[in-house]
């Protein structure tokens, strides 16, 4: 099979394409035959080192597709049925492993890219807005990065709880995006201090929650948005890692919080994976929940697909197509 292989960490040139052979399931193990493929950011990380992997890797963990082969021990799933995860071993490839346990069958009707668009970032959102911090109507967000991937999906659910979301973009073609989106403010952060424009916007109270996967550049900021005993969730860090923070800050800001999650602790068990996973689905096979594709690489082309990711030249998903 083809696939993409790191032997080395560091810039986009990294990413190789080898012959591998095809692997073989183990128990509680799947192979599927992969038809579309998330990219995300993670990926870079473990390019560039900041995460630590063994080498050589077939970076990847999200991808859509068909199962060609079961291992012993695995119930519930038969050869081709078309599925989805965000534990795919090594999904820059043509075939790959997926743990039956973090399968996911795909709806009817449900096309694998569209599969593969949703599952990661879509069930991302869904544990922001439903578990991190558990929005209500009537409530306010501040969602950054506001036409990404992530927070056009955030911007959608938490519209459906009924909540009030103030996005952050950089250019208005993506804050029309954030609008069709469904957030009630955009602000242009290219154009004004955002800071300003959520205490213009919230009238001096600051918002209930932060929603912010920019890190360093976003960080202080986030924080002098916040209500009283607010919430500041930081789930990414595209801009680089925040720096060391004396967190008697917290105190003095109005006695906030920060939480650092991670989405693999909100589908540590089978049942919240089959939550999130057919909400999430469910809501895009209905229509309820829009997808924006950016673009569809070749995996031959997954250094480009990084390149595009990492400068911010895009909104909504990335996918790669064997």
């Amino acid at each position: 099979m083809k696939a993409i292989q790191i032997r080395a960490t560091g810039g986009p040139e990294v990413l190789e394409l080898a012959e591998l052979p095809i692997p073989v399931p183990g128990p509680g193990q799947v192979l599927i035959r992969i038809e579309a493929i998330g990219v995300n950011f993670i990926e870079i990380y473990f390019r560039k080192g900041t995460y630590k992997a063994a080498l050589p890797l077939i970076p990847g963990s999200e991808a859509a597709g068909t199962i060609e082969e079961l291992g012993s021990g695995v119930n519930g799933f038969k050869i081709g049925d078309m599925v989805a995860s965000v534990s795919v071993l090594g999904s820059y490839a043509e075939y790959a492993l997926v743990p039956a346990a973090q399968l996911v069958k795909v709806p009817v009707g449900l096309s694998p890219e569209k599969a593969a668009a949703a599952m990661l970032q879509g069930m991302t959102a869904h544990y922001l807005a439903h578990s991190t911090y558990p929005l209500k109507a009537g409530e306010t967000a501040l969602v950054h990065a506001g036409a990404g991937g992530v927070g056009l999906l955030l911007t959608q659910i938490a519209t459906r709880i009924g909540a009030r979301v103030i996005t952050t973009v950089s250019s208005e073609a993506k804050a029309e995006l954030s609008r069709e989106a469904g957030a009630s403010d955009v602000i242009l952060y290219t154009e004004q201090d955002f800071e300003a424009g959520v205490k213009r916007l919230t009238h001096g109270k600051g918002v209930d929650v932060v929603y912010d996967s920019v890190g360093k550049t976003t960080f202080e900021q986030s924080l002098n948005c916040l209500r009283p005993r607010g919430l500041l969730v930081l789930f990414g860090g595209s801009s680089g890692p925040v720096p060391p923070f004396d967190l008697i800050q917290l105190s003095s800001k109005g006695s906030l919080y920060i939480t650092r999650p991670t989405l693999w602790h909100y589908v540590a068990t089978r049942a919240e994976l089959e939550w999130r996973a057919n909400d999430v689905l469910g809501w895009a096979a209905s229509g309820q929940l829009k997808l924006r594709t950016e673009h569809v690489y070749s995996l031959t082309d997954a250094a480009q697909a990084q390149t595009d990711m990492e400068t911010r030249k895009t909104t909504g998903k990335l996918l790669l197509e064997p």
